[in-house]
């Protein structure tokens, strides 16, 4: 291997920065293979009437008892595309975070529990058209697993 500089120091330092800046670009290319991004948006099968009906409408409940969460996540979820229209609290607290499906849009449903990192299982459908949104998310005690 060809010398750099003359200090050694320099050069192991500079060896050292260049591996760290690999493994960062590999572990960072790694984790977007397996965590693909997800879009907001609906599926160009659904019908849509106008600008507004776009984009995934959720309303999320904070239902494990911490202040200010169901705020936190409402950000978390606007900058990620989706249109957060409510938030409140849960009448009571729960273990276990939960999506629930308002209008039988299971492909959106999905969308939002995966943006969330909530498991399919955690998925029920409560269909409620008065709600006037396509998903509620709730939030449980287990609330630090999630993304």
């Amino acid at each position: 291997m060809k010398i750099l500089s003359n200090n050694k120091t320099a050069n192991y330092i500079f060896m050292s920065a260049l591996g760290i800046l690999v493994v960062l670009m590999i572990s960072s290319f790694a984790i977007r293979m397996f965590n693909p991004p997800i879009s907001s948006e609906l599926e160009d099968i659904a019908s849509k009437t106008n600008e507004i009906e776009n984009f995934i409408q959720v309303n999320v409940f904070n239902a494990c008892g911490k202040d200010g969460l169901a705020k936190h996540v409402k950000e978390y979820l606007i900058q990620r595309g989706f249109d957060v229209v409510e938030i409140a609290n849960y009448p009571e607290n729960v273990d276990n975070s939960m999506v629930i499906d308002r209008i039988g849009d299971s492909l959106s449903t999905n969308k939002v529990a995966y943006a969330m990192g909530i498991e399919k299982k955690c998925i029920t459908m409560d269909i409620d058209s008065s709600q006037f949104v396509r998903s509620t998310i709730v939030i449980g005690k287990d609330y630090f697993t999630l993304k």
